[in-house]
């Protein structure tokens, strides 16, 4: 049991050390970015639902409003593409009785 306690800890020091020099960054750092937003929606949900909405409303529009900003770049383009399709399906929704 020991041995497994030894090879669990030597796993963490070498992944947080391979953060800390920058080589996992990229991804761990958009990762981090999107899972504090949604852990500080998660906690806000939490709050309210036991009993604290004021401080559990401004957690969790603190929290949607980061992720809304994280998710921007691709928000956008869907939303673009959305109203592509939206002006698309209204021409061919018109029927022309001439």
């Amino acid at each position: 049991m020991k041995n497994r306690n030894n090879g669990t800890a030597i796993v963490l020091i070498v992944v947080g050390a391979l953060m800390l020099f920058g080589l996992f960054a990229p991804l761990f750092g958009k990762l981090i970015g999107l899972l504090f937003p949604i852990l500080l929606i998660v906690l806000g949900y939490y709050g309210i639902r036991r009993g604290r909405v004021v401080i559990g409303t401004i957690i969790l529009a603190f929290g949607a409003l980061s992720l809304l900003a994280k998710l921007s770049w691709i928000i956008g383009p869907l939303l673009g593409i959305a109203l592509v399709i939206f002006g698309i399906s209204l021409l061919k929704g018109k029927k022309s009785y001439y």
